[in-house]
């Protein structure tokens, strides 16, 4: 390894693997790599479909794009970035990082590094990978080559906590490890590193994070189901409560993504392993799986019958592209089993994609698209949030419903002719 300057290479090219390759890059030889030829044609043509990184700030890169595997070959460093998601039995899937760990066992020599971002549970990457990098590559964990973990903490369409300035975990096999990554994660980041106590360590506070958020969601929901029958809006609840200075101000709503929706299940199934009944996380996922479903029970109960519906985003958050496991489908498809037409648009979902993974045909805009019985604001993007009444008279006939599922109109006054509800 050349210790002033190690060769690093970044396995997978989405929404973390991107960012971090081009930060890295401003500091270290690096190479961008992903399976995708397309992805990386796209990169090279300086688009990032994701929206994480601009244009001009990616074709000024000295990042090197490639999907050819020869590209990677005796590297320092690996970083691998790729996805961890689940199965539809809602168990870890673990096929994209083992893939992953297959091809650098190919191409990587003695003294490599390999770091993991993908979230895991603990022990993941010292006795899943570790043991599948040594079969490919013939070397020996811990001798040969050596692991580090540096958990991603990316959020899609976050533009202040950017890789740039969080802190970042990092943990390696030794005491060597921690400090090359340190270097290497150190001159990335103004937010600094934090070295846990170990792999296994760093891979736990992961899981944890967004299983805390998830938990925290979930009570939030349960309180809105509860206050919705005593005819009380949840948002003035916690317009009041936010008051006192150690209350935890979260929203209600739904909890898709690749991240809060997907990890507490790898926790879980850690702990099922291990002999201990995870109750409180598992409800949690409970609660928040079946909220598209009750969203749109209670936009049903305010409608008269079959009604032509407007669902205006289909994303998993606000101002992303970004439509894994969006749970906005889920409150589609419980519209449309209730006998309702609905239609779909989202001016930031890509409309292949959209058709491809959930089988919706997006609207192309909102012009002329006629009078709907029911408008249902599903994703708080920034033009859906800028909407006035002019735009409710035109889009709901009267006495029909504008349904508020985040509550970015809860300001908006609309004629008497149409009916508000929120969650």
């Amino acid at each position: 390894m050349t210790q002033s300057s190690p060769k690093i290479v970044m396995i997978g090219l989405g929404y973390v693997g991107l960012p971090l390759a081009v930060a890295v890059a401003r500091h270290f030889p690096t190479v961008g790599f992903d399976i995708s030829e397309s992805r990386v044609s796209e990169l090279k043509g300086g688009f990032d479909r994701t929206g994480e990184v601009d244009g001009a700030h990616l074709r000024a890169s000295t990042l090197h794009l490639s999907h050819d595997a020869a590209a990677i070959q005796g590297a320092d460093v690996y970083i691998i970035t790729v996805p961890t998601p689940v199965t539809d039995d809602n168990q870890p899937d673990l096929r994209p990082v083992i893939s992953a760990c297959r091809s650098v066992g190919k191409a990587m020599g003695k003294g490599a590094v390999v770091v993991f971002e993908s979230t895991v549970y603990p022990g993941v990457t010292e006795d899943i990978c570790g043991k599948e990098l040594e079969t490919v590559s013939g070397l020996v964990c811990g001798k040969d080559f050596f692991l580090g973990y540096s958990p991603e903490r990316i959020n899609p369409g976050d533009k202040e906590h950017t890789v740039e300035r969080i802190t970042k975990v990092i943990s390696g096999q030794t005491a060597e490890v921690v400090d090359l990554l340190e270097r290497i994660y150190g001159s990335v980041t103004t937010g600094g590193v934090f070295k846990a106590a170990s792999i296994r360590v760093a891979e736990a506070a992961k899981v944890i994070e967004n299983a805390q958020r998830d938990i925290n969601i979930a009570f939030i929901n349960e309180i809105t189901m509860i206050f919705q029958r005593l005819g009380i809006s949840v948002h003035d609840v916690l317009a009041a409560s936010a008051t006192k200075w150690n209350f935890l101000n979260f929203k209600p709503g739904l909890v898709g993504g690749h991240c809060i929706g997907v990890d507490p299940f790898y926790l879980a199934q850690c702990a099922i392993d291990n002999g201990h009944n995870p109750e409180i996380i598992l409800a949690g996922r409970r609660i928040n799986d079946g909220m598209g479903g009750y969203v749109a029970e209670r936009v049903h109960s305010q409608l008269s019958g079959p009604s032509r519906i407007l669902v205006l985003g289909l994303t998993f958050k606000e101002n992303v592209p970004d439509l894994r496991n969006s749970k906005v489908v889920d409150v589609i498809r419980g519209l449309r089993a209730l006998g309702h037409t609905v239609e779909v648009h989202d001016p930031l979902a890509d409309p292949a994609e959209a058709q491809h993974e959930y089988g919706e045909t997006l609207l192309p805009s909102l012009d002329e698209v006629g009078v709907y019985d029911c408008v249902v604001g599903a994703v708080p993007h920034q033009p859906y949030a800028e909407m006035c009444t002019e735009t409710f008279t035109t889009l709901v006939r009267d006495g029909g419903l504008v349904a508020d599922l985040k509550g970015m109109w809860r300001g908006l006054t609309l004629d008497g002719a149409r009916r508000q509800w929120g969650l």
